[in-house]
């Protein structure tokens, strides 16, 4: 403590000096902090978004589904992977899909439509609250119409919807290639329309019920895919070792696996994270240097007298150092708190982007409100790396100091 009082002192033997080093350091460690927690917000936000919207931490297909896309390869025992799923507390849904004709009056769209349990999707995922006008699909049967006849839905996405000059209420003729060879004709309402999700959901997705697909493709309950999800609780890898053994010889994948692209992105993005680390900490390190030379030059009668007494030079080379701990610690941690501070505003307004609608990432939806993440981590990182940054910093001064001859150092001026 007697060396950490004794450096706090020296530093403010030269005010000016020291205050114009240690605010180069609170800055460098506040904006380290923002970085790591707009970084760290961006991430999650695009991670969340792609696996909690439709695509789930894991999914199970039948070998070869989804290169192939054919209709009539599907999971086999679907209902042992579901049962394997809420064993392990995972939600799980199944979901068809098929390849078809869309028109709305007179325009017509290639679609893929979706067979899905309405009540299902919306106790696993948040697609069906992303539903910009109208509503999601009816979890049951809707009642007959004014003619008495029945009534079948449909959710559009939004691009596709757009190319069908759709709207809630329009009637939409869907014409398929049927399961048993047949042109599988028939008419729904436009239930809703969803909000920019994707670009493959926006682009071509027409969700129906899963009573209504299997009528319209004569499926007879046909499944291509199960969704996984335990809403960050487990790890993706984790998921799919739940499931594995009740998926025989069905594949199972992970989200990294089933979206690579996000995947690698993700990673650049956390790597990235590491080199801004290091540049303010070159940057913090680069001022503390210059400013530990200068104290060293300006102290040379100083330390001569010190080694002339019988001071060693590790004596001399801790107290340099201590005095660059003491500046990077303390005002480091005045940076960590306006770092933290201003992180915590972030993370309650954001930074707005300035579109007015959802941005897309690799394909994916985010808010246009940048959140930033609180981490008591990120906090305590960057007061420590901007520490040792400062020992190291002060090492060469301070080697520079102990080999001072002590007749020639007191004869300076």
């Amino acid at each position: 403590m007697n060396v950490l009082r004794i450096a706090w002192r020296n530093l403010w033997r030269n005010g000016p000096r020291t205050a114009i080093t240690g605010a180069a350091v609170a800055l460098n460690t506040a904006v380290l902090i923002v970085t790591i927690g707009l970084t760290q917000g961006m991430l999650e936000t695009t991670v969340k978004s792609l696996t909690q919207m439709s695509l789930g931490e894991a999914q199970v297909h039948a070998p070869k589904y989804r290169e192939e896309r054919r209709f009539h390869n599907t999971i086999q025992n679907p209902e042992a992977i579901l049962r394997a799923a809420e064993e392990h507390g995972i939600g799980a849904t199944a979901r068809s899909y098929g390849a078809g004709l869309a028109s709305v009056g007179a325009k017509s769209s290639g679609a893929l439509f979706w067979g899905v349990d309405p009540a299902r999707e919306r106790a696993v995922f948040d697609l069906a609250g992303q539903v910009q006008q109208g509503s999601y699909l009816s979890e049951k049967p809707p009642p007959p119409n004014a003619d008495g006849d029945v009534v079948r839905e449909v959710v559009l996405g939004h691009k596709l919807a757009n190319a069908l000059q759709a709207q809630v209420g329009s009637e939409l003729i869907a014409v398929v290639q049927a399961a048993d060879g047949s042109i599988g004709n028939d008419l729904f309402l436009v239930k809703g329309i969803l909000k920019t999700v994707s670009s493959d959901v926006d682009r071509s997705a027409a969700i129906l019920s899963q009573r209504d697909f299997a009528e319209l493709f004569v499926s007879r309950g046909l499944t291509h895919e199960i969704a996984l999800q335990s809403g960050g609780r487990l790890e993706s890898t984790a998921i799919v070792d739940a499931v594995r053994e009740s998926a025989g010889q069905n594949e199972v994948l992970t989200w990294q696996e089933l979206a690579p692209s996000t995947a690698q992105m993700l990673e650049m993005f956390g790597a990235l994270m590491a080199i801004f680390g290091l540049i303010f900490g070159l940057a913090a390190g680069t001022g503390v240097m210059n400013s530990m030379l200068m104290s060293t030059f300006d102290r040379m009668r100083e330390f001569g007298v010190l080694k002339a007494l019988g001071a060693t030079p590790w004596r001399i080379v801790r107290d340099v150092a201590g005095e660059a701990l003491v500046l990077g610690l303390f005002f480091g941690a005045l940076g960590a708190l306006l770092g933290g501070l201003a992180n915590y505003y972030l993370s309650v307004h954001g930074i707005n982007l300035g579109t007015g609608d959802d941005l897309l990432l690799a394909g994916v939806a985010f808010d246009p409100f940048w959140k930033s993440t609180m981490s008591a981590e990120a906090i305590v990182g960057s007061l420590l790396l901007m520490g040792v940054v400062c020992v190291l910093s002060a090492l060469y001064p301070a080697f520079k100091a102990a080999r001072l001859d002590p007749v020639v150092a007191m004869t300076e001026p």
